[in-house]
């Protein structure tokens, strides 16, 4: 799979997405300020979200329509919600231009036909599935159709929720999958990340895995990277004091900065699968143990626990002799503090 610029498959390293989602509080300077901040991060790519109020609901107060579910939004109708956290479509190539003008791979979540129409006309290089409308399948058909990479939000989804929308992509011929490990709560309990899901993703489905964080810190995609997780998502906003949806829940330029750090500290400590000594392991045999005289030895005496020990540094011969040479005669005048070697082995 390849988004953009990004390989997955020879690229070695996580793909790390800033978010920015309704933290630009209305205002266009403020969103374009925030792309660059997230270059500035090291974020690998910014996201978008491409809905207005009508496409995602209707104008209603009767009581379905009352946001209650125990997050920070209730009490507002769905229509409020998405009323004050729309992105203007008039704003996207805008943005998509300030993004790829920084080499910035950018990209969006729709959230119905038309705003998958609107950013195919924008040469998109993915899509993004939001966590709420993975249970939209025909949305899922229609965003995998355009045979473009499909990022799968889990945050609400039980096992059969997935299946259906992996089968969704596959039954338009797109296998360009990348399923991301989410917990919708905002902010969301670290005990309820559920980390080892990465690993499964990848061994159940066969996806590239990845993780959508809505908790606070660096430590959930740090466990993540370490898992294999292959995508990062974090929402960021330039400041929390400017207010919005997302305030709460999202990370300033220097907290994303920490977090990628982290991440790439992360890749580097996980490494390979390797039993080959570097120079400077190879250094340090220096302070493993050998087999030394420690004693003055004559020619003809006995090698004994008093006159030859497992001691640092470990220049001599390796200890595993010690027991063979225990009894046996030496061949040579030893001097106390002298290496043992080979020849001195019977």
């Amino acid at each position: 799979m390849k988004i953009d610029s990004f390989n997955f498959s020879t690229e070695p390293g996580v793909f790390i997405i800033a978010e920015l989602s309704a933290n630009h509080n209305g205002s266009l300077d403020v969103a374009i300020e925030t792309i660059h901040a997230a270059k500035r991060a090291g974020a690998d790519a910014i996201k978008f979200q491409t809905y207005t109020a009508d496409t995602l609901t209707i104008n209603c107060e009767k009581e379905d329509f009352i946001i209650k579910s125990g997050s920070i939004w209730d009490g507002k109708t769905f229509h409020e919600l998405y009323q004050s956290a729309f992105t203007p479509w008039e704003w996207h190539e805008k943005l998509f231009s300030v993004a790829r003008d920084l080499d910035l791979i950018c990209f969006s979540s729709p959230f119905d036909k038309t705003a998958v129409d609107f950013l195919e006309d924008l040469n998109t290089p993915a899509y993004k599935i939001a966590s709420f409308e993975i249970t939209d399948i025909p949305l899922i058909e229609y965003t995998a159709s355009k045979g473009k990479p499909i990022i799968l939000s889990t945050g609400i989804a039980n096992e059969e929720d997935i299946e259906l929308a992996l089968n969704a992509c596959k039954s338009m011929d797109n296998s360009q999958i990348a399923l991301l490990k989410c917990t919708s709560s905002y902010p969301a309990p670290i005990d309820e990340a559920n980390m080892l899901m990465v690993q499964d993703f990848r061994k159940r489905y066969g996806v590239i895995p990845g993780l959508s964080d809505h908790t606070m810190g660096s430590t959930v995609p740090i466990v993540a990277t370490s898992l294999g997780a292959k995508i990062i998502e974090k929402h960021f906003i330039l400041d929390r004091s400017i207010g919005g949806p997302d305030a709460t829940f999202s990370m300033t330029e220097e907290e994303f900065a920490e977090m990628v750090r982290a991440v790439r500290e992360a890749e580097k400590a996980i490494g390979k699968v390797d039993y080959e000594l570097t120079d400077k392991q190879r250094a340090g045999k220096s302070f493993s143990r050998s087999l030394y005289a420690v004693k003055d030895i004559e020619i003809d005496e006995t090698f004994t626990s008093e006159n030859i020990k497992s001691i640092r540094p470990g220049f001599g011969l390796h200890p595993k002799h010690y027991s063979e040479l225990i009894g046996q005669r030496t061949k040579r005048k030893i001097e106390a503090g002298e290496r043992l070697t080979s020849d001195d082995l019977t």
